[in-house]
């Protein structure tokens, strides 16, 4: 059952909403190859501010995404596209629908 997740709201810098927007849809397919994501979403709420839900069945899954290649790319490019300091939520799923 998924039961964790994790939640990150971003905001751009101005005149790097696009930069932000295109970083964040090419992680995909490094959320496809993470076994322990059970699901993983980019958001955009607004012109600049983007977001992450990620959800994971156990603590190991969510450890390893938050250890994995999409965190570090993230973290290397934080400075250049955020405006504000990361601030990642570690949430606990109380139900979900996923896909079979």
């Amino acid at each position: 059952m998924t039961k964790l997740a994790l939640f990150v709201r971003l905001e751009a810098k101005p005149g790097q909403e696009a930069a932000l927007a295109d970083f964040l849809a090419s992680a995909l397919p490094l959320a496809n190859a993470e076994s322990g994501t059970t699901a993983w979403f980019a958001l955009k709420f607004g012109p600049s501010t983007f977001g992450v839900f990620d959800a994971f069945a156990d603590e190991a899954g969510r450890q390893a995404h938050l250890n994995g290649q999409i965190a570090a790319a993230l973290m290397a490019n934080a400075a250049t596209l955020l405006s504000s300091p990361l601030n990642i939520e570690k949430v606990e799923l109380l139900a979900a629908k996923l896909p079979a």
